[in-house]
Parts: C-alpha cells; sequence; structure tokens
C-alpha cells in the first residue's frame, strides 16, 4: 500500500509542478506560494474532519509538536524556493534539481534516524545524481 501511495504523491507532484508553472505565470512567486498554500491547509484540515481525527491534538506530545513545526517551516521553505525557481527557469530543469532532495534524505536518514544505507541506495543516489546533472545542464 505505501508504494501505491507513494507512487500517487509522485504523480500529483508532477501535475503539481505543471499546474504550477502555468499558474505562477504573471503572479509573484510569494504570493503564488501562499495562495497554494491556503489551499492545502483547507485540504488538509478537511480530511482532518472527515475521518474525524481533530480529537488527537490533544494527544500530540511536546516533541511531535515541535518536529512538525520544524517540517512545516522546512517545507515553507522549500515551496519559496521552488516556487521562485519555477517562476524564472523550465519546469524540465527545475523539477530534476528538486529531486534531489531524494540524495539528500537519504544521507539525513542514515545520519539521523540510523537508516540503513545499501550498495543499491549508493547506486540509486549516483543514479539520480547523474541523471539530475544530464537533466539540467
Amino acid at each position: 500500500m505505501w508504494f501505491l501511495l507513494a507512487l500517487g504523491s509522485a504523480v500529483f507532484a508532477a501535475l503539481t509542478s505543471i499546474l504550477a508553472k502555468v499558474g505562477i505565470e504573471g503572479v509573484g512567486s510569494n504570493l503564488a506560494t501562499a495562495i497554494r498554500t491556503m489551499v492545502v491547509v483547507f485540504m488538509a484540515w478537511g480530511m482532518v474532519f472527515v475521518t474525524n481525527q481533530q480529537g488527537g491534538i490533544k494527544m500530540i506530545s511536546q516533541k511531535s509538536w515541535i518536529f512538525l513545526i520544524l517540517s512545516g517551516l522546512a517545507t515553507g521553505a522549500s515551496w519559496l524556493c521552488y516556487y521562485k525557481a519555477l517562476q524564472i527557469g523550465n519546469a524540465s530543469k527545475v523539477v530534476p534539481v528538486d529531486k534531489l532532495s531524494v540524495i539528500i534524505t537519504l544521507v539525513l536518514a542514515f545520519v539521523f534516524l540510523h537508516e540503513e544505507f545499501t550498495a543499491k541506495s549508493i547506486i540509486g543516489c549516483i543514479l539520480i545524481g547523474a541523471g539530475t546533472l544530464l537533466m539540467a545542464l
């Protein structure tokens, strides 16, 4: 199931890039990011209420609050950078560079979460990095 959800994420991320590139034309990147963020906020809270999970707010630990807030700040910074890059660059070049996050995530997961870094993941990182360089140059 996780694979199908991750694949759905990839499809929607691809759509996000194309739709954003068309929609950002003539709109400031920060304003476009704010509009997108508002839609995401409404959609996310809508899902919370549809699935009746709003009562879980009281059970969130202080540690979880801190890391969820930090994650939100990282998401905001990522989106601001992404929309500005998308506004001034070609989607076909911006998106592959953005996907270098896969390599960065693998390294950070190894360092901080002590996840396994295998020969397969090293080869994958090299291929992603090489593919990104080929597409971005």
